[in-house]
């Protein structure tokens, strides 16, 4: 598990909130943290002011109240206390695994257990509502699946395809063939139609 642990361990940079216009980047490696700012300013003797750094090993920063403080301040309650649990050796390894392998892990679960998975953050909400993994679920479910039926996911969305019933999908997926049907009879008469009427 060890090896999911690269470096930086977290990074975040923005702008401080009102009134600070001043901009920060704030990094968390293995072992310390960095705390960069560039003073910002209409003010022409703040313009020649370099930019700050403050580097602290992992175990100086859970120490430091006044830079917890300024990292509570710019970057908000969760920053700092996801900061202290990283500098506490508390990982979030499924964070770090890639979204293929969280997708493919995502799909031995049950339906409703799916539903209340992508409730628990924003990046599982992204995955369990991404067509990717309801085509993968709706592939995993299913015997085979037709051309038709594929090529009509691809329109409506497999998350759609899913949740409609058998003899509607089959209703809709034949309706589209009919369609495509009459187009292509439509475009393959065309050059006839063309030469009958304005021929010899």
């Amino acid at each position: 598990m060890a090896s999911l642990l690269t470096d930086p361990l977290f990074e975040t940079c923005g702008r401080g909130p009102p009134p600070i216009k001043d901009y920060y980047h704030f990094f968390v490696t293995k072992s310390e943290i960095i705390w960069r700012w560039w003073k910002i300013s209409p003010r022409m003797v703040d313009r020649q002011t370099k930019p700050g750094e403050v580097k602290e090993s992992l175990s100086d920063f859970l120490e430091d109240a006044d830079l917890q403080r300024e990292v509570r301040v710019v970057f908000g309650d969760r920053v700092l206390e996801y900061t202290k649990a990283l500098c506490e050796g508390h990982y979030n390894y499924l964070d770090r695994l890639s979204d293929s392998l969280l997708l493919r892990i995502i799909n031995f679960l049950e339906l409703e257990d799916v539903v209340q998975l992508a409730w628990t953050s924003h990046k599982f909400q992204q995955l369990c509502e991404s067509e990717e993994f309801w085509e993968r679920a709706m592939r995993r479910r299913c015997c085979s699946i037709s051309d038709e039926v594929a090529s009509l996911a691809k329109e409506i969305g497999w998350r759609t395809v899913f949740f409609t019933n058998k003899l509607h999908l089959t209703e809709q997926a034949l309706h589209r063939w009919q369609q495509d049907s009459v187009a292509q009879r439509c475009v393959a008469g065309f050059p006839g139609v063309v030469g009958d009427s304005w021929g010899s």
